[in-house]
């Protein structure tokens, strides 16, 4: 039994991640994310869900996980990962390819309404530029998404 204890403990210390290990998160996990904080933000509001999205220590951030929430005109509200950028006109900003990310953004919203669009990005846990695919969805005159680094 004691055996079997042991077996059992070093299974489940083994599962937990070392601090510092970073797993890329999934499409999916980013659309459900992305969902989430749309739900949020039509429960609490504008400002407490940009609040929200903005904190890098809140419910929606974690590992490479983060919100982003942009008006229609490209201004970014918020993002989840570089407080930097937030209050900023980005309708020109490019990814390390020159692609208008912030531009095609904008057009999968006034085009469909929501959509997945691929770029290169800064990855927050990596901190190097890899290819994100990211899930943007329009709720009221904004942009929310959620993004997911590609394996």
């Amino acid at each position: 039994m004691k055996l079997l204890l042991s077996f059992l403990l070093v299974c489940i210390i083994c599962s937990v991640p070392i601090s510092g290990q970073s797993k890329n998160s999934t499409p999916a996990e980013a659309e459900a994310w992305a969902k989430k904080a749309i739900a949020f933000y039509k429960a609490n509001g504008k400002e407490k869900a940009i609040a929200e999205f903005n904190n890098t220590k809140g419910k929606f951030t974690v590992g490479d996980l983060y919100i982003i929430m942009y008006d229609m005109n490209g201004k970014c509200l918020a993002q989840g990962s570089n407080a930097k950028m937030v209050g900023k006109d980005l309708i020109d900003m490019q990814d390390a390819d020159g692609k208008y990310f912030v531009k095609e953004r904008l057009e999968i919203i006034k085009k469909k309404g929501k959509g997945w669009q691929n770029y290169k990005w800064t990855n927050p846990t990596t901190k190097k530029i890899e290819a994100k695919t990211m899930y943007v969805e329009k709720v009221e005159d904004y942009i929310i998404g959620c993004g997911a680094y590609k394996k």
